[in-house]
């Protein structure tokens, strides 16, 4: 039978593959006329957010302070990247969000799973280094050639299976359009922790982002726990990993709100991340939903480690809360 022998969970920000300047620099312009939320759920610009920032918010955002958590979270991802492989697994599962680079909002499924035998990973474009930004996104895609990564389709059939005789509706997706590739929630996967070990995945796409049909906190528990209980059930003799790809909040980081969800998940407080109130799971913020998902699929799991670094990159504080962590069965 397969068995869950490990659960990974990663932020996925493009902070992860910018460079140090770009923290130090590109985002203290980039952010300026970006859109927000404040902590009631309501739309607010970085005017407001710099008028309602903390005193001594300038402090954390010196070169100094900002290098520091650059090296930080490089750390985190070295670290992950060895605890996924000490796993010697036989597939992973990926919960991720799509933000709109399969779906649009012609049809946006609340959930779905891919089940084709292989998920394309497209390939960069040339952009001048003035386009930091894009260029970042960019290195989760292949350098030159478009690569075909292993998806375990029996497996991922079984899911969209059982979960609809759980009464889940389900989006299945056997393969892509042509110019489609898999999203960033997943190819960054691929690009900073698999690399060239070809493990087969299972894509779980979670519409954590848009409206009008996002799961709540405790439908993500259930679906979590579900997935369990499908790898529980599967014939194969497997060694099955489960990750969250996305989170914690951004893009204004919040660190209450994060820290408050990493403690439970520590301590497996399933009730206080069913009751998250989805007013703080705006925007970015709203890929803590795809721990919600872990939470749920590994209730038996501890975690072992986890970092935390509050990517803080302006003095209106935003950025994105970056936080990586691995579980083990208890």
């Amino acid at each position: 039978m397969a068995q869950l022998v490990a659960a990974f969970a990663s932020s996925h920000s493009v902070m992860l593959t910018c460079e140090l300047t770009d923290w130090q620099r590109g985002f203290r312009v980039f952010d300026l006329p970006g859109g927000y939320y404040n902590r009631r759920g309501e739309p607010c610009s970085y005017a407001d957010l710099l008028a309602a920032a903390p005193p001594g918010a300038a402090e954390l955002v010196t070169d100094s302070a900002i290098e520091a958590r650059f090296r930080a979270v490089h750390a985190a991802m070295g670290r992950l990247r060895e605890e996924i492989a000490r796993a010697r697994l036989d597939v992973l599962v990926i919960c991720g969000d799509d933000q709109q680079e399969l779906f649009r909002d012609l049809l946006m499924p609340a959930i779905g799973v891919y089940y084709g035998k292989t998920i394309r990973n497209g390939v960069r474009q040339e952009l001048p280094a003035s386009e930091w930004y894009r260029r970042a996104q960019m290195l989760r895609l292949e350098e030159r050639v478009e690569r075909h990564y292993p998806v375990d389709d029996g497996l991922a059939r079984h899911f969209i299976e059982g979960l609809r005789d759980r009464d889940f509706d389900i989006a299945a997706l056997k393969g892509l359009d042509e110019g489609q590739h898999e999203g960033h929630a997943f190819s960054f996967i691929h690009r900073t922790y698999l690399q060239d070990r070809m493990i087969p995945i299972v894509p779980v796409f979670l519409n954590t982002f848009f409206p009008p049909n996002q799961p709540t906190p405790r439908r993500c528990l259930a679906l979590g726990a579900a997935l369990r209980a499908l790898i529980d059930a599967y014939p194969k003799d497997l060694r099955v990993g489960f990750l969250a790809s996305g989170g914690l909040s951004h893009f204004c980081a919040e660190e209450d709100l994060d820290n408050a969800v990493i403690e439970a998940m520590r301590r497996k407080d399933r009730d206080f991340l069913a009751r998250l109130d989805t007013r703080r799971l705006q925007s970015g913020s709203s890929e803590i939903r795809n721990w919600v998902v872990l939470a749920g699929a590994a209730p038996d799991f501890d975690l072992d480690w986890v970092s935390y670094t509050p990517g803080y990159r302006t003095e209106a504080l935003t950025g994105t809360g970056l936080a990586f962590g691995a579980w083990r069965k208890g």
